[in-house]
């Protein structure tokens, strides 16, 4: 009887054929340390423009579009590495415990899985069961950032797609929120393998999009002695200390709330931050001289900020996770 043998982190399972649907004959990705630019150059060559078109179209007709991905791809990498997990709907085996859209951090905040959802059936028009969410996901995140006016980089590709994800714990216990201080961040990120400085480059997203009022509503209202005393009166009068308006949104980047630049640290300094987190960055610590070159500085903070990428793109499942390529990034094959 012919054999399949399928390979994972851990261990080697060998199936009949007839037991096999079409799906278990997706081939997995190599794992992160083997990621390659050239890994899809013979089974999708058309990969990079169709996802860059599929970006350029979700853009021009939200232009929330591009800071809602790019968040997705942090929340993605931060709990158990770069595997589409946070793009996963809750199931029957996650509905009491929670999937990741459902952690503190996520539920109500997350945007733009219609999106990718746009992006993956655009490429799987073209390559059919070939392309993991994962790598869909990070090339997405790096076209929404340059399609913004920001830097481009190389994305090394080969990621696989998680089976299930890692839940709402996991979620909760890895990713910084909008409160959280220097020092925790930096420790968050340090688990990460990642640096000070890629925290303050990567922070630097925080130039797009814009936060509900239930992230800065104790900042904007007496809860944060570093904040301009203008700015936050201005943002109290739609988001009130005494609630109500938890949905209310207000740009992250004031000046240029839709535009890819160093616009964000230049607000820091001026203590302007929307997030108790974001002034964290330039708040008498470790970090002011940094926020001070950055927000002088776009070029660098560019080029800071397309290293940190890759760095975070890096980050890889843990072992014996079970992976495949997904047809639909909202749930496993």
């Amino acid at each position: 009887m012919a054999v399949l043998i399928l390979i994972s982190p851990k261990r080697t399972f060998v199936l009949p054929l007839l037991l096999l649907t079409a799906a278990s004959f997706l081939t997995v990705p190599k794992t992160a340390t083997a990621l390659s630019t050239k890994y899809y150059d013979k089974t999708c060559p058309s990969l990079q423009s169709v996802v860059r078109s599929a970006m350029a179209r979700a853009v021009a007709t939200d232009p929330r579009a591009g800071a809602s991905v790019l968040r997705l791809f942090f929340h993605d990498c931060f709990v158990n590495g770069c595997d589409a997990s946070v793009l996963l709907d809750d199931t029957s085996t996650t509905s009491t415990t929670g999937g990741e859209k459902s952690a503190g951090p996520n539920a109500n905040s997350l945007r733009g899985y219609e999106i990718i959802d746009a992006v993956k059936a655009a490429v799987e028009a073209s390559c059919p069961a070939t392309v993991s969410c994962a790598d869909a996901l990070a090339l997405a995140a790096r076209d929404a950032v340059a399609l913004l006016g920001g830097p481009s980089w190389t994305v090394r590709l080969g990621r696989a797609d998680a089976r299930p994800g890692a839940g709402q714990a996991a979620a909760n216990a890895n990713l910084p929120g909008p409160g959280s201080s220097l020092a925790s961040m930096v420790a968050a990120f340090a688990a990460k393998g990642l640096s000070p400085r890629d925290v303050t480059a990567l922070s630097g997203a925080h130039t797009v999009g814009r936060a509900r009022c239930a992230t800065f509503r104790a900042r904007v209202n007496g809860g944060d002695g570093n904040v301009n005393a203008t700015f936050a009166a201005q943002l109290a009068r739609s988001c009130p200390g005494g609630g109500g308006a938890d949905g209310a949104l207000a740009a992250m980047d004031a000046e240029t709330p839709d535009a890819f630049d160093n616009g964000y640290f230049r607000a820091l300094v001026q203590r302007r931050g929307l997030l108790h987190s974001d002034q964290e960055l330039f708040n008498g610590g470790s970090q002011d001289a940094l926020v001070r070159k950055y927000a002088a500085n776009g070029a660098l903070f560019f080029s800071d900020f397309a290293k940190a990428m890759v760095r975070m793109g890096n980050l890889a499942p843990a072992a014996g996770t079970p992976l495949e390529v997904r047809i639909n990034c909202r749930k496993p094959n």
